[in-house]
């Protein structure tokens, strides 16, 4: 045999390998994989009729189930008895519209291994239990159906997070769609119909919906000037009514055109809990791009948050803000270029509440048998200290401040000292996205919560973050705290 010849023999015959290999491992090694991966619309249809796990808060309310069909008794049907409210975390599985939320995330453990694939035989070899798996979820269903009716229809999400441990108690998004209208024989007539609604019932607002944060952003800029050593609750500044953006022809005003004070200078306090436009842009220009960004980064901007389902990272844009001190004004005060959702949000007064240490957001607390007996746990786990101790408890101050004496009065629950900070953001349709973030009971934080109302809910465009969104939480931290006392 010739060279030419041998060369092309040897080609042809390690072609066939790879070929063979790539088979063998799609077929054999990967079929898990492939199996359940969401766009496989063989698996939904062949997963559609097999039991699996229950979904179930940590009260014990059962949030998702399969029961027989009293069709086909070898067959069952999935059923979410929690409805709407519970509908972005939950999800739903469908054999004709696929999967989403925890019954995505979690298919493999809440699948029946009952298939005879060749990984379920193997795991049959071994003795494993083929019977689904379940969950239970650190979700507390009464406080979650009282953010969701909270929100009384208006676009918008409301999350709340214990800051001790990062378990989360509430994951609000509204308006919210029934998970079970998408099991029958027309849900793809149904999820189209979801899809095509202009208020967008399918949309998960708490974890992907990015927004101008408005004046909670000021919690960022305040903690990264503490950080310097440099400024304290004390430091002055000029008490304007309109602060020059450098290099620029536009101004910063406060909200209501005047200065904060006595026109003549101002602590960072005061504008802190008067939440003063002028004063903060100053501030932004004075720390810099780089260490407003450094500090949001190590709050999560520019991450997605990690949960069994997918988040969209909050953002700020370090590098280009450096370059244009007017855009960093303008993005000091939460406005401009400054995008956050309020899962983000609320990590950030969690934070600040837990003492400078921000924990994982947890979602799903363990994985149980068929037995009821627990086969894995999901603890804690902390994603490092943002900023210091020291800083954390000025601004625990100061957020106090807010509710007691500025523009957050409305978050105050009766004999209870809640955190907070408000922000009304420009928005897309003209009316403001109104924000509040905070945390309660001040001494002992065991909630910590953001509030995000799109477009200013019935109050249009005479919205504020403390005329709509505070009271909102002043509601679920009452409900938490009557729950939990």
């Amino acid at each position: 045999m010739n060279g030419p010849t041998r060369r092309l023999a040897t080609s042809l015959f390690l072609g066939f390998l790879v070929l063979l290999g790539s088979v063998t491992w799609i077929q054999v090694i990967g079929v898990d994989r492939y199996r359940d991966d969401p766009r496989n619309a063989r698996t939904s249809i062949s997963e559609s009729g097999k039991e699996r796990g229950i979904i179930v808060a940590v009260d014990g309310t059962v949030l998702a189930r399969s029961e027989p069909d009293p069709e086909d008794a070898q067959s069952f049907l999935r059923v979410y008895p929690a409805g709407p409210a519970f509908a972005p975390i939950v999800g739903y599985t469908s054999r004709l519209a696929g999967s989403a939320g925890l019954e995505r995330g979690f298919a493999e453990e809440l699948r029946s291994r009952r298939d005879l694939t060749p990984s379920d035989l193997l795991a049959a070899l071994f003795g494993r239990d083929l019977r689904p798996r379940s969950l239970q979820v650190t979700i507390l269903p009464e406080l979650q159906q009282a953010a969701y009716d909270a929100l009384g229809g208006a676009r918008g999400a409301v999350v709340a997070i214990d800051p001790a441990t990062g378990d989360l108690l509430a994951y609000v998004t509204s308006p919210s769609f029934d998970p079970q209208t998408l099991t029958g024989d027309d849900a793809v007539a149904v999820r189209e119909e979801l899809l095509a609604d202009p208020d967008e019932p399918t949309r998960d607002r708490a974890g992907n919906e990015l927004v101008r944060p408005g004046s909670t952003f000021k919690t960022i800029v305040t903690a990264a000037a503490f950080e310097t050593g440099t400024y304290t609750p004390e430091t002055t500044f000029a008490d304007t009514a309109a602060f020059q953006l450098p290099g620029s022809e536009a101004s910063i005003a406060n909200a209501d055109g005047n200065p904060c004070g006595n026109g003549r200078e101002v602590t960072v306090q005061t504008a802190f809990v008067r939440s003063c436009n002028t004063v903060f842009a100053a501030l932004a220009i004075e720390i810099g791009a780089p260490q407003i960004g450094r500090i949001a980064e190590r709050f999560g901007f520019g991450e997605s948050i990690e949960l069994p389902w997918s988040t969209t990272a909050s953002l700020f844009p370090t590098e280009e803000l450096e370059q244009d001190p007017a855009a960093l004004g303008q993005s000091g005060i939460g406005e401009r270029d400054v995008r956050a959702t309020p899962l983000q949000m609320a990590m950030v007064a969690a934070t600040i509440a837990n003492g400078g240490e921000t924990m994982t957001p947890r979602v799903v607390s363990q994985i149980f048998d068929a037995d009821g007996e627990t086969v894995e746990s999901f603890e804690p786990r902390s994603l490092g200290n943002p900023i210091s101790q020291p800083v954390a408890d000025t601004m625990s101050e100061l957020m106090e401040r807010v509710v007691t004496e500025g523009t957050g009065r409305r978050a105050a629950v009766p004999g209870v000292r809640v955190a907070g900070k408000t922000g009304t953001a420009e928005g897309v349709e003209g009316a403001p996205d109104v924000w509040f973030i905070g945390f309660a009971p001040v001494e002992n934080p065991r909630i910590a919560i953001a509030v995000m109302v799109e477009d200013g809910g019935d109050a249009g465009g005479s919205a504020t973050g403390g005329g709509v969104a505070a009271p909102i939480a002043a509601t679920v931290i009452d409900r938490w705290l009557s729950i939990r006392p």
